[in-house]
Parts: structure tokens; sequence; C-alpha cells
């Protein structure tokens, strides 16, 4: 059967997740006279993600909120660089990771590829989103990186409800729902191998893993489709 459908991930898939963050957690630093706690800007950065995988799998696992994993992070991530947080107030930390967010959102931006990828695949095939964040956290990113336009709302799919979320087999089985098309007729694009690769095909769709940075040096599994750019998508999906 052809593939009729393709659903992509959003953060480090079609938009620069990690260059906004990165940007973002160094410029909210230097404005607080903060970043000299940390031995260099690099290493602030890879503090910074430790505490964000650690608590964003708090709230993908249900036991915070998505505004609590915010604060934690917050909290977590100036403990680790000598600041005393025990008493930090609810409103506190949550200023202080609004501040993040806004250097963060002024840096936002999608890969040149993307764009370009969807407007490509528009004409011939229904697009959706499978996202580990909710949608109401990813619909601005695409409208700001004009990319929003190439998807029905109806396609968008995130992890809204604790406990759904990627690799589960549903959260995919309810894009594809959501595109009208049955698993086997989709194919799924996605930066992480485990959440995205290894989800994607567990549920029977086509998997398409995005390497940018090509590092891998172990072999993929059987069924995984390696891409390194989106620009190849297109060829990919008919060959």
């Amino acid at each position: 059967m052809p593939i009729r459908g393709v659903i992509f991930d959003v953060d480090d898939t079609l938009f620069d997740y990690s260059g906004s963050e990165q940007a973002g957690i160094l410029a909210h630093l230097h404005h607080l006279d903060l970043l000299h706690r940390a031995p260099d800007p690099q290493s602030a950065v890879t503090l910074w993600r430790e505490v964000m995988r650690e608590q964003y799998a708090r709230f993908l696992a249900g036991e915070l909120t998505f505004a609590g994993q915010q604060r934690e992070r917050a909290r977590q991530f100036l403990a680790r660089l000598g600041e005393d947080t025990t008493t930090m107030p609810d409103e506190t930390a949550a200023a202080w990771f609004a501040g993040y967010t806004a250097h963060r959102n002024a840096a936002w931006t999608a890969f040149p590829d993307a764009a370009p990828t969807l407007a490509a695949l528009a004409p011939t095939h229904r697009l959706g989103i499978v996202s580990n964040a909710p949608i109401d956290q990813q619909r601005p990113k695409l409208h700001a990186t004009g990319l929003l336009h190439h998807f029905d709302d109806t396609a968008l799919v995130g992890s809204d409800r604790p406990g759904e979320a990627k690799p589960d087999p549903a959260i995919f089985r309810t894009g594809c729902a959501r595109l009208g098309l049955p698993p086997h007729e989709v194919a799924y694009v996605g930066d992480n191998y485990d959440l995205d690769a290894l989800g994607a095909r567990n549920a029977g769709l086509h998997p398409f893993w995005l390497d940018r940075t090509a590092t891998r040096t172990a072999p993929v599994d059987d069924g995984i489709h390696v891409l390194h750019t989106l620009t190849a998508l297109p060829a990919a999906l008919h060959a």
C-alpha cells in the first residue's frame, strides 16, 4: 500500500528546539548575572537539559502538571547552581521560568528544510503532528515559524493527558485516526530514535528517523529508515 499520510514530531524535527533552548537559558542567566555560577556556558546548557529531562519525565508520568514541571525545573536548576530554593514559592519559580521562556521564544525558528518539505508533501499526503508536549504548547511554535497552515487543527496530537505519550502505540494510532488512515499507510518522522523511530514502528507506522547530526555508530533496527535532512523525505516516501 502507498504511504498516504505523514505525521511529524515537532521539537528538533520541524522546529529547532535545542537551538532556542540554548539561546534562551544563556540569555536568561546573563540577564540575571548568574552565568558565572556554571564552569562555562556549555556546562550551564548541559545542566539545564539534564534537569529538563528529569522533570519532564515526571510530567509525562503524571507526577507533575505541565506548569508544575516548569516550576521544578527552575528550582532544581538553581539549586544545582548553588542557590537555596527549599522555600522558593511557586510564584517565584514560575516567574523565573517565565523569564527564561521570554528569551527562548525570542529565538524560535524552524529548520530551513521544514517549510519546503511540508509544501512539497501537502498536495499528495495528509499531514499531521504527534508530539510529547501539549498541543497548546506546540501550536504557537508552528504558528510563529510559519508552519501551522500546513496542518488541520484536528491533525495535531499531543501528550495533553498524563500517561499518553510516545513511545506508547496509542498516541501514534490516535494520530493516524485523526488523518483517517490506517497505520500501515502512514509514515512518522522524528529525531528521537527510541521514542519516535521505534515507537512508530511498534505502532505499525513506517518510521523515518531524522538523524541530523549523523553521529550514531550503532546499526539501526529493522524497518527504520534514516534521513539526515527533511529534504530527502519526499523521495524516500516513494522509494
